[in-house]
């Protein structure tokens, strides 16, 4: 049949989706052709005569099209049995299914499939209902192991490849809710469909296709050495090549065929399914960078094969890790006896823990709860240990008041703060009162292996010189302030800017092979302004920003009485909201990295072209600590070095008061010394109340942290605090 040619009405992905259903075969090829004949200018009985389909037909599809678009092309329901049942598609809605009601009545309905036709899938597939999924991959051979990963995908004009790895054993307990959705998976189908369509495209096939393919799988298996890595063939046109033959020592990796009763499409959407339920390091980060690779090769029109292989996987890191980082056994395990059984304790202890010391009364009266019921959650909290009484206070009538706090030794909480220049390690009690620190310096561009047992190894010391201060079952848990980006879902540090060292490292998993209990990751200025909200109680009761000078500017939002994360927990990024108020855009059009959002560095730079040069060579950070006491002594070269870093943190945070209409402002971190405090808070308080639209209607106030310099990782170790105790109707589960 001829290409047909398209007007130009199309869009260029819609069009590569219609070109790739054509030249697949079957029902869907027709209902293509169909759309694109009539973009073409052909009338209706002209398209049928050229399909060998009735005119009713090609109407029918038009119409379709013209009202719904391409899922107007899609199968719709029907009664009665599919005329072919993709196994695939069942599994990939039995791992999707909403809240894991994967039931298989109800995949039966939606698919319009019997009932027993499901079970028999999920049978085949191993896959039974309300259990972790440690599934049989019917491919040709079948795929061994229970444990199986998407780890590559390989695509030139003569086939499709899915590389997997499996691993004998089964894989941990699903996470409590599924972390990739429909929109993934579309993006994945859609982007591939139109790179399909346009190697399709590519004039004849290139011998040198069979070895390039044979130097992606070399260059997976050595990428990935501790895992068994299979290539499942998607598509392929011609003869099989010479690679399809078993392993060899020239291709490390075993080749298999779908499975008898799947698509290519569904099988790729149930691969994905599969690994991103079992693993939550195969989060939409991994799947997302699959797209946008998929979709560079596409906008490069490049001949070459298109292939995307993943970074390495926590699970795999740690088995290889675990005898390297061990030099430090598990010291503390996890708490259980603090298990709140109700909102209500939690509203009870948020009141206590904002007031610092409180009667029964006082707190009925805060939170609406009757005199009883505050009586009554407040004995179980005192016979738990978590509240403790204060000597009573006189009545102007009646018996005395006894007054209830918080008490401080019922829980502790690690905090870690991972600095491109600076290690720190605290402990803090449930009051916030720092039991002890560590610190310990590192570089940059140190090796990730070394990094994380050096964390491992600050962290151990700093639990050991507490121990006389924290029971053994009295850790509430680890929290890890990072610099971002990160990826909360698999615990992955992504490129932070000023670690070259670090290439998407899953640290979170890989720590909580050293420590025996809850582990929580944080981007750092985020974890800044928890710690501020939880030890400023009632000063911080209400929203704020807090401005976190560290290496580098971020800032941390309280917003409606929580912390605001966004969508990816990545809120917060400064930098470019002061590029942007300064109008320092690069050529490309993208935000400037400035200079000024690297504290320790900058200041240190102005000084020196302001003919201040510090003594001595103790690198950035001595430098902008000796520019600060010559500020504080009243160098003007200092002064003015330091003002124009503010100026630039000024007028970020001016954006952030215009945006979000808030009325404090909290500066801290190891950066904000005292000895250039009062030049940072004059000069965003004057920036902050003299330029906002709204000025005439709020003063905002600048405030210092009530934090210390160990800002970041005392708010680390506090998340545990918030996640145990803040009363929150609904959320997501940082477990």
């Amino acid at each position: 049949m001829p290409e047909p040619t398209p007007e130009a009405g199309l869009a260029p992905e819609t069009l590569a989706v219609l070109r790739s259903w054509a030249d697949s075969g079957g029902p869907r090829a027709t209902r293509a052709h169909v759309v694109l004949l009539a973009e073409e200018g052909l009338r209706d009985a002209d398209i049928a005569r050229r399909l060998g389909v009735s005119r009713q037909t090609v109407g029918s599809w038009r119409h379709r099209w013209q009202s719904a678009g391409l899922p107007g092309l899609q199968e719709r329901p029907r009664t009665g049995r599919p005329a072919a049942v993709d196994e695939a598609e069942v599994i990939t809605r039995a791992l999707l299914a909403p809240g894991g009601s994967g039931a298989s009545r109800a995949i039966a309905r939606d698919l319009g499939l019997s009932h027993a036709t499901v079970a028999s899938i999920r049978r085949r597939w191993q896959l039974p209902p309300d259990e972790s999924p440690a599934p049989h991959v019917p491919t040709r051979p079948p795929l061994p192991g229970a444990d199986i990963w998407v780890m590559g995908l390989y695509v030139d004009p003569l086939r499709a490849v899915l590389l997997t790895g499996t691993r004998p054993q089964a894989p941990r307990a699903a996470p409590a809710a599924t972390v990739i959705g429909e929109d993934v998976l579309e993006g994945v189908d859609r982007a591939l469909c139109t790179l399909l369509a346009a190697t399709t495209t590519a004039s004849g096939t290139d011998p040198a296709d069979d070895l390039t393919l044979l130097a992606y799988l070399t260059d997976a298996a050595e990428h990935h050495p501790d895992i068994a890595l299979h290539a499942v063939v998607l598509w392929e046109r011609g003869a099989a090549p010479a690679v399809r033959e078993p392993r060899t020592a020239d291709t490390p990796v075993t080749f298999h065929e779908l499975p008898a009763r799947t698509t290519w499409r569904g099988f790729l959407r149930a691969m994905i399914a599969l690994d991103s339920t079992s693993h939550p390091e195969s989060s939409r980060r991994v799947y997302l960078d699959l797209v946008a690779a998929l979709e560079r090769h596409t906008q490069l029109s490049s001949a070459e094969p298109a292939h995307w292989l993943r970074e390495n996987v926590a699970e795999h890191l740690r088995a290889s890790r675990r005898t390297e980082l061990s030099s430090h056994p598990p010291s503390f395990s996890g708490v259980n006896q603090i298990d709140l059984g109700s909102f209500n304790e939690c509203v009870v202890i948020e009141s206590v823990r904002l007031s610092g010391s409180i009667t029964r009364g006082e707190i009925a009266h805060r939170t609406g709860l009757t005199q009883q019921s505050v009586s009554r959650i407040a004995r179980s909290l005192l016979d738990r240990g978590i509240l403790v009484e204060d000597a009573q206070r006189r009545a102007t009538s009646g018996k005395p008041r006894t007054p209830v706090r918080l008490c401080g030794t019922a829980a502790h909480a690690l905090g870690l703060h991972i600095d491109p220049e600076l290690l720190t390690a605290v402990v803090i009690d449930l009051d916030g009162a720092i039991v002890c620190t560590c610190t310990r310096p590192v570089s940059a561009d140190i090796d990730p292996g070394e990094f994380v047992a050096q964390v491992v190894a600050l962290g151990h010391e700093a639990l050991e010189k507490a121990r006389g201060a924290v029971r053994e079952d009295g850790l509430l848990g680890v929290g890890v302030a990072v610099p971002g980006p990160v990826d909360i879902a698999s615990g992955t540090v992504l490129n932070p800017p000023l670690m070259t060292a670090w290439e998407d490292l899953p640290l979170l998993y890989l720590l909580k092979d050293h420590f025996p209990c809850r582990v929580l990751i944080e981007k750092d200025s985020l974890a800044a302004a928890a710690g501020e909200r939880w030890i400023g109680r009632d000063r911080r009761a209400r929203d704020f920003a807090y401005l976190y000078l560290g290496t580098g500017v971020g800032s941390g939002l309280y917003l409606n009485g929580d912390l605001y994360r966004g969508v990816s927990a990545n809120a917060g990024e400064f930098g470019q909201l002061c590029a942007i108020a300064l109008g320092r855009m690069a050529a490309d059009g993208r935000p400037e990295l400035l200079p000024e959002c690297n504290p320790p560095v900058s200041v240190a730079d102005f000084a020196a072209r302001l003919g201040l040069r510090p003594a001595g060579d103790g690198g950035s950070t001595a430098a902008y600590r000796a520019v600060g006491r010559a500020a504080a002594a009243g160098d003007t070269a200092a002064v003015t070095a330091v003002r124009e870093v503010a100026r630039a943190v000024g007028g970020g945070a001016l954006g952030l008061v215009d945006l979000l209409d808030i009325d404090l402002i909290v500066l801290g971190g190891p950066f904000f010394t005292d000895d250039v405090a009062e030049f940072y808070l004059d000069e965003i308080s004057r920036t902050v109340n003299e330029f906002p639209t709204a000025r005439r209607l709020r003063r905002v106030e600048v405030e210092r942290s009530v934090l210390s310099a160990e800002a970041a990782a005392v708010g680390a170790a506090s998340t545990l605090f918030h996640a145990a105790f803040t009363p929150r109707l609904r959320g997501r589960d940082r477990a």
